[in-house]
């Protein structure tokens, strides 16, 4: 009986230390996969710490970020550019300050009067890589030549690899009409004379001119003007206003706007910030307004908010010298354009000047130095300097010499770009 009691209790025993064992060997396997878990993470923080140093792998080290450029520390900054930044980061600083001009054919080759897509054009293309180009009713012989002449621009584009280009025109309706005027298009009477007629006649009547001008080949349209005729004195603008009254133009102008979008085309609300109270006209010398600014919030940029909400691609920046804000012409005014067009209007598009061959501008300035001040001021693009090359040299020459940022220049660049893929392929 003694002999059974010890052999039951050496099985007792004998099973409690295999258990022991047993559960030893679990603590030990748990323990042991928490430090292995723990390691990875140790690793996976280095790893995450190191890629935010200048360590680099060799297929980083051969990645540069273009100016203007955040790096991103979650991989490889090559991986993490976007599309916009990618194609800047391999444009050549004359190639982006080419960007930034729309010029006429005539002012690109030097020939007194252009009808046709040839040599000329590729050639200086190829030299001056525009952002685009705006035609006129003297371009315009016929229907025929006019679909040619763009569809010869577009193909040396393709040719030469450049970046698409816009093909603007200014088709107001009324008295300013290139393609109604020229070629026989849709015909309308100036937009002043419709407002009685409300936002559906706004509406149809700009899509059917983007309709019209995009049938031929055109992409962008500068218009429509969103400027209102408060001053029965002001012959620059007059019926060329959707009408008299701040908030009418203002509904007017956004039904416009997105009949302009419908119709296929780009378009432009201008003259920021309002040409309808000015007694001059800026096309042939100084052109003034004395609004302040909290006037000007107040009645003239009722229409150009409007605008932009409805989806306007472009704000022209207008030659209007304010002489209640800082005596300058709005379109190299830092105040009219950083502060309040996209400061307290919030606009962050592309900002257009209009035309630098006017007198309000041609007057004060010579080309390169006007083309500094318009960009240092905000602006994005420049619209017919009265000497393109001059205006081109000086802008980089301000980047060579740290007036301008090239960083500056990216900034206008990736909003041209952003714009132009909205409607055309770019690569």
């Amino acid at each position: 009986m003694e002999k059974n009691n010890q052999k039951a209790s050496g099985g007792i025993m004998y099973r409690m230390i295999v258990i022991i064992c047993i559960i030893a060997l679990i603590i030990a396997a748990a323990v042991g996969v928490v430090f292995i878990r723990e390691i990875k993470n140790s690793e996976k923080k280095n790893s995450d710490s190191l890629s935010g140093t200048t360590l680099k792998s060799d297929e980083d080290k051969t990645t540069d970020l273009p100016e203007g450029t955040s790096e991103d520390t979650s991989g490889n900054a090559a991986d993490n550019l976007d599309r916009y930044d990618r194609i800047i980061s391999q444009m050549s600083l004359h190639e982006k300050v080419c960007q930034m001009f729309i010029v006429t054919p005539e002012s690109l080759t030097g020939f007194d009067v252009v009808t046709a897509s040839g040599d000329a054009t590729r050639n200086c293309l190829e030299q001056y890589p525009v952002g685009g180009l705006i035609y006129f009713s003297a371009n315009l012989e016929s229907m025929e030549q006019a679909k040619e002449m763009l569809s010869g621009a577009k193909d040396i584009q393709k040719d030469l690899g450049l970046i698409p280009l816009f093909y603007a025109i200014d088709e107001e309706g009324g008295d300013v009409a290139r393609c109604a005027d020229a070629l026989g298009t849709t015909s309308f009477d100036p937009m002043y004379l419709y407002k009685e007629m409300g936002t559906d006649t706004a509406y149809s009547n700009a899509k059917t001119i983007a309709g019209d001008i995009f049938s031929i080949g055109l992409n962008l349209d500068f218009a429509p003007v969103a400027d209102t005729w408060s001053n029965p004195a002001n012959t620059v603008i007059g019926q060329r206003a959707y009408s008299d009254d701040f908030s009418e133009t203002a509904e007017l102008v956004a039904a416009a706007v997105r009949g302009f979008s419908d119709g296929g085309v780009y378009c432009t609300v201008k003259h920021f910030p309002g040409h309808g109270d000015t007694a001059e006209d800026s096309h042939y010398g100084t052109a003034s307004s004395e609004k302040t600014l909290a006037e000007l919030e107040q009645n003239e940029y009722l229409a150009f908010k409007k605008g932009i909400e409805a989806g306007a691609d472009m704000v022209m920046m207008g030659h209007i010298t304010m002489t209640s804000v800082d005596q300058l012409p709005a379109s190299v005014s830092k105040t009219m354009i950083t502060d309040e067009l996209r400061g307290k209007l919030g606009y962050d598009g592309v900002v257009i000047t209009d035309s630098l061959a006017m007198g309000a501008v041609t007057e004060m300035y010579e080309s390169g130095e006007l083309a500094v001040k318009i960009v240092d001021a905000g602006a994005d693009m420049l619209l017919m300097p009265q000497d393109m090359k001059e205006a081109v040299d000086a802008l980089e020459k301000a980047v060579e010499d740290g007036i301008i940022t090239e960083e500056r220049i990216n900034e206008s660049v990736r909003r041209i770009l952003i714009l132009k893929s909205e409607k055309m392929q770019i690569e």
